[in-house]
């Protein structure tokens, strides 16, 4: 074998790991689609069974669309539902970031690959209440 044979040969063994490089980040790319769909779809199916559990547990009977509250129980007043809600917000999307997603408005719902992101953080530590 020549130095021209040994040259070809390995410029032919660069051309296959670039290849299959490419190959790699495109399969690495559609993983991701596919890990932030499944996350979506995780989180769909958990908030619909939290929802059939709920309506389990209180049927409405037939023909009421809404019931009477009885006397001596509470209901939240609408700022404290509000304040319950943002809070049940907030932790959601800390939780999603903790999952590895990202949670800023820069790149809502992809995964977080290089680490924590500046956006999301400073999103999280926001005072919400």
């Amino acid at each position: 074998m020549d130095k021209r044979d040994v040259y070809e040969q390995v410029c032919g063994l660069e051309d296959q790991v670039n290849t299959i490089q490419r190959e790699l980040a495109d399969v690495k790319q559609q993983l991701v689609v596919l890990l932030e769909e499944n996350n979506r779809l995780s989180i769909e199916n958990s908030q619909l069974r939290k929802l059939i559990k709920r309506e389990e547990q209180e049927p409405l009977p037939e023909g009421m669309a809404h019931e009477e509250p009885e006397a001596g129980e509470h209901h939240p007043a609408p700022s404290e539902a509000a304040v319950t809600a943002v809070g049940e917000g907030h932790d959601n999307l800390a939780r999603l970031y903790h999952e590895g997603f990202h949670i800023c408005n820069v790149y809502y719902g992809h995964l977080r690959i290089e680490g924590d992101c500046l956006f999301c953080l400073s999103f999280l530590n926001k005072d919400v209440r």
